[in-house]
Parts: C-alpha cells; sequence; structure tokens
C-alpha cells in the first residue's frame, strides 16, 4: 500500500483554518517543505491510532529515480565540497556542514565564521576559485537568496554556479547542466528543504550525451572573453 504524502500546501491549508493539530496516518510521509511549515507555524501532529510528537511520523522523502554516476567520488577533488557563505548565511552554513559530514562528505570551510555583517563576493569567489582549480569536487554558497552569489561565481572561468530552490532544479542543473556550485538561500528556504535539495544535487550525476555539446557551447562563449 502507498504511503501518503503531508505537503507544505496540506500544512499551509490547517493554518487558514486556524488548526493547531494535525491528524496523519501512521507512516505519513512529510516533505522537507512541509516540515519547514510545521516549525515556522508550531504545528503538531498527531498519529490517528495514539498522539504522538512530530519526531515519531516524520519519514524520509520519497526515493527519487536520480543519474548517479559510480565513479562520482573518484572525479578531481575527490569527495571534497568547498562551503562559503556571508553573515546571512552563516547559521544556515553551520548547519549543512554537519549534515555534510553525516552524508559522507569531507567539508572545506571557507568563511565567513560569524554574523558579523560582510560581503558576499569575497565568500562567493573563494568558493568558486577552488572548484576552478579543482581543488574541491563541488562547492556550495549560502546568503540571503542565492542569487547575488551565483552572479559572482559565474564570474570564475570553468564555474557553472545555479541557485536552486527546489529538487527538480537541482536535479536538472546536474543531469543538464553539469552545475559545480550550488548557491543556496537563508532567507527563501527552510533548513530542511535545503538539506532535500543538497542531497539531491550532489546524488545527481551529468547526463553526457546532447547535454556535453551544449556545455561545451556554454565553456566556448566564455572563452571569447578570456584574454
Amino acid at each position: 500500500m502507498a504511503k501518503k504524502l503531508l505537503t507544505e500546501q496540506d500544512v499551509l491549508s490547517a493554518v487558514k483554518q486556524g488548526k493547531q493539530i494535525l491528524v496523519v496516518e501512521k507512516g505519513t510521509i512529510l516533505t522537507p517543505s512541509a516540515q519547514d511549515a510545521i516549525r515556522q507555524h508550531k504545528i503538531s501532529i498527531s498519529d490517528k491510532d495514539k498522539t504522538t510528537k512530530e519526531k515519531e511520523v516524520v519519514k524520509q522523502s520519497p526515493t527519487h529515480s536520480y543519474h548517479t554516476s559510480p565513479i562520482a567520488q573518484q572525479v578531481v577533488g575527490g569527495n571534497l565540497i568547498v562551503v562559503g557563505s556571508d553573515h546571512g548565511g552563516f547559521q544556515t552554513k553551520e548547519v549543512l556542514k554537519k549534515y555534510l559530514t553525516e552524508l559522507g562528505y569531507r567539508v572545506l570551510d571557507v568563511g565567513t565564521n560569524s554574523e558579523e555583517s560582510c560581503d558576499y563576493p569575497d565568500y562567493a569567489y573563494a568558493v568558486a576559485r577552488i572548484v576552478a582549480k579543482g581543488e574541491a569536487w563541488r562547492g556550495i554558497m549560502i546568503d540571503a537568496t542565492g542569487v547575488a552569489s551565483a552572479i559572482v561565481c559565474n564570474k570564475v572561468p570553468g564555474v557553472r554556479a545555479v541557485s536552486c530552490y527546489n529538487e527538480f532544479v537541482a536535479q536538472s542543473s546536474r543531469e543538464h547542466n553539469d552545475a559545480n556550485v550550488l548557491t543556496l538561500g537563508a532567507k527563501s528556504l527552510g533548513i530542511e528543504s535545503m538539506k532535500s535539495i543538497v542531497k539531491v544535487w550532489l546524488d545527481t550525476w551529468f547526463g553526457g550525451g546532447r547535454h556535453k555539446r551544449r556545455v561545451d557551447k556554454i565553456s566556448d562563449i566564455e572563452k571569447r572573453f578570456i584574454k
């Protein structure tokens, strides 16, 4: 029997109705965005059979079929992920560093190291430069929206940075565009959504074929402006 899915929209609908408790069937799967909404709106989850805490019914999102390479950890940079953030993304960076370690990756943190105001271009460039030099497998940079850092990273030759806001975009950016830097917005996504995006992005391998031809054209355009 297929397990039921609780989405962010389900949670928001309950909030609009003034509900503070959601009753779900045992084994119900909560999407990452639903988990974030539950935390944000302080909703309690109750099992139909017995009252439980949210953590007793939270399950992993459904397994997706992503194009993953068996040699993923053998490429340049090994399994090293370089991470960076500005002051707005600092707390999120600290959480994601721990998550990356749990997934089995090595982590290189280029800063920032506090919530003191700083300039995102400095840290976005540091992440992009290390990836471009082949010293890390992939890079992750966090600011308020992810957009600003993507702009900076894409100024570095050899870097294809993408700001992802859901798992589909994360998968497509890897499979179709061979993105090597992921930028995230600490103020535009919840932490569970970001964790899910990060995992999909890291698990998905470049599809090659017609996509390689298109990525090669991106590189050709880039070379026209390199003196």
